[in-house]
């Protein structure tokens, strides 16, 4: 994992890319457990906060899931959390252009 502090990219952003991969290359599988946050953040110089705002990012995309006492765990593929971002870049587009969620839920139901 590698962390570039003169990207453009948000340090949590590029975190959770970085974990995004390690996921889709098999190095992380649904059922393993992810090394704790404090430990992912020594390994990549960053913040603790920085390693859970993406944590808490890939658990929002369906990749990861929260359990009290078990920590953090990998259960989901990496396609969903693509879905899922892509899906959330394109509300974020449509919102741009005045469209509510309920149109574009519409506008995606009438589709062929």
């Amino acid at each position: 994992m590698r962390i570039d502090r003169d990207e453009q990219v948000a340090l949590h952003d590029q975190v959770a890319a970085e974990i995004r991969k390690a996921i889709a290359e098999g190095e992380a599988a649904p059922g393993e457990r992810l090394p704790l946050a404090t430990d992912i953040a020594a390994v990549l110089g960053v913040n603790k906060n920085t390693v859970l705002r993406a944590m808490h990012i890939l658990r929002d995309e369906g990749l990861l899931e929260f359990r009290r006492g078990r920590g953090v765990t990998v259960v989901g593929a990496p396609e969903r959390g693509l879905v899922v971002s892509q899906a959330r870049e394109f509300m974020a587009f449509a919102r741009r252009y005045g469209y509510r969620r309920s149109d574009v839920l519409k506008l995606i139901q009438e589709l062929p």
